[in-house]
């Protein structure tokens, strides 16, 4: 059977043994929205849980607004169009509101990045920034949640009159779903809010993976550190395997959110009968897979599926890298995922990015990884803790020779953007 998996901003088609395949996960059929600009004017006019945006600005002097960066497909020159609209009709001047692009620790969107982010008309006619999380002397204090974390927030947000977050909803190896809070913290968040909201006494927890937020404690802080810093409003979408716009949502920050997600899960999950030898699956395409950092979403996505001691064959573009210097300094500091483990519970050792390499480990107590890519050659990819393959084909049929004739495989062409489970419905 053939299968185009997501892959850089074209695809990736692979043709894999029709006759091991047990399972094909994908999204499930959605109709998008017939007239988007219409529906997200209808929800901006009548939101979940608190007054239109229209009256909420009105007597404001100036409004923050949050984006996701680059790594996130969310549309945001469609959604930002009306707000800005509504703002500046309710008296708020175009030069008090800031456009800002909530990082977290990732690299700044500038340049031609950021006019692919908003669009060319809000790009040259707006004040667009990027949060820079390493430099604290921009975050204002705001004490310390009930577990301890210290809030670090950018200072352009918590100054402003009218704090307002845009984003998209979809699972999240971590926190269970992006969008809402996620903006917020880790959004703007300061390192040192980051550094302990990702400790592993929050990721090591079994509740911490996507998909679930009651009990899960990454959830539970970061919406205690949103509520306390503030939020006015939220607009989050939902889109299709296709990215266009499924579902708006806006309002009240948990409200909205929480309707949103259960939107989402009609949507993303999808079920296995039982775990695979062989899961192969993806980075999720442009702009998710341009890192090994950010392609470790697709592994921890495909972990649920895969039985223990199999592989996770995963395809990534990683057409710039490794990642951060930062993570990329992990793999020269740590010989071994379980002495890295040991480190970062047991010592004091912390270095930046960690918990993405903690997310691997997790993967790796499970199954092996193998990864195709055109962006890092296979010496590297093998310092990695992961295992270098030419091609799809060729990882898959390695595979399932090892595991026998009896061997069975499982695809999630959408890589970590679908919600995989096992077990009947």
């Amino acid at each position: 059977m053939r299968v185009k998996l997501e892959y850089g901003k074209v695809g990736l088609e692979v043709e894999l043994p029709t006759e091991r395949v047990v399972r094909t996960l994908a999204y499930k059929d959605a109709v998008p929205l017939a007239d988007p600009v219409a529906e997200l004017e209808r929800v901006l006019a009548a939101p979940l849980g608190t007054a239109p945006l229209a009256e909420l600005a009105r007597g404001r002097k100036s409004a923050c607004i949050l984006i996701c960066d680059i790594t996130r497909p969310v549309p945001n020159e469609l959604m930002l169009t009306p707000l800005l609209r509504m703002l500046e009709t309710a008296g708020i001047a175009r030069e008090a509101i800031t456009i800002l692009v909530a990082t977290g620790l990732h690299r700044p969107n500038e340049g031609a990045e950021l006019v692919e982010l908003v669009g060319p008309t809000i790009a040259a006619n707006y004040r667009c920034e990027n949060h820079f999380g390493k430099r604290r002397d921009e975050h204002t204090y705001l004490g310390e949640s009930p577990r301890g974390v210290p809030i670090w927030i950018d200072s352009r947000y918590v100054d402003a009159d009218l704090k307002i977050t845009v984003g998209l909803i979809e699972p999240h190896f971590m926190a269970g779903f992006s969008g809402g809070r996620k903006l917020i913290c880790p959004g703007i968040a300061a390192l040192e809010t980051v550094k302990a909201w990702h400790s592993p006494r929050f990721l090591e927890h079994p509740n911490a993976q996507s998909g679930t937020l009651e009990g899960n404690p990454v959830h539970e802080e970061n919406t205690w550190i949103a509520r306390h810093v503030g939020c006015d409003f939220i607009v989050n979408t939902v889109i299709d395997a296709k990215r266009r716009p499924l579902y708006f949502v806006a309002g009240d920050m948990i409200e909205a959110f929480e309707a949103g997600v259960g939107f989402v899960r009609g949507v993303v999950v999808d079920r296995l009968e039982k775990e695979a030898d062989v899961v192969v699956t993806s980075g999720a395409g442009y702009p998710l897979d341009t890192t090994f950092y950010q392609a470790v979403k697709g592994m921890v996505g495909a972990m649920a599926c895969v039985k223990p001691g199999g592989t996770i064959i995963v395809a990534a573009s990683l057409s710039e890298g490794i990642g951060s210097p930062e993570f990329t300094r992990l793999f020269d500091e740590n010989a071994s995922l379980e002495g890295f483990v040991d480190r970062i519970t047991n010592t004091d050792y912390f270095v930046m990015d960690q918990w993405q390499l903690e997310e691997l480990a997790k993967v790796r107590r499970k199954a092996k990884v193998k990864v195709v890519s055109d962006g890092l050659p296979p010496a590297t990819l093998a310092r990695l803790f992961v295992e270098s393959a030419p091609t799809v084909e060729a990882a898959v049929a390695d595979s399932l020779a090892e595991y026998g004739p009896a061997a069975t495989l499982a695809v999630i062409p959408k890589g970590p953007y679908v919600l995989a489970e096992v077990g009947a419905n």
